[in-house]
């Protein structure tokens, strides 16, 4: 399965994830595709998702901080589904020495999102 990490924001205006996988085969309707890259020690201060989207990591490897500081690594390979379009946001910054490559997919607020929750074991 492929990694994926889900950015949200929570009834409290924050942004927070969860990790999990996105299904293969899983075919998710979009409205349109959008290729970026970024130079080596980019970095992106706090900001919410311009629009809900998937982006997909082709290259680099970043951090991602939320505004309580929770933080996760995005790979190459990896897909961030950002959902957190309000509230306070998240940052990035790029690590190593590779650029950024992505691609942004867009798809709108009536899509069903190919994400699985990874499941948390009881303590």
């Amino acid at each position: 399965m492929i990694k994926a990490y889900q950015l949200y924001t929570a009834a409290d205006g924050h942004s927070y994830f969860k990790a999990g996988n996105v299904a293969e085969a899983v075919i998710t309707r979009a409205e349109s595709i959008r290729f970026q890259e970024s130079p080596p020690g980019s970095v992106y201060d706090w900001h919410p998702a311009p629009t809900m989207q998937f982006v997909i990591n082709l290259r680099g490897t970043l951090e991602f901080t939320t505004y309580k500081g929770d933080t996760f690594t995005l790979k190459p390979g990896e897909v961030l589904i950002a959902l957190d379009t309000t509230g306070s946001g998240h940052k990035w910054r790029l690590l190593g020495d590779d650029p950024w490559q992505r691609a942004y997919v867009v798809f709108d607020d009536t899509t069903d999102i190919n994400f699985i929750p990874e499941q948390v074991a009881d303590v």
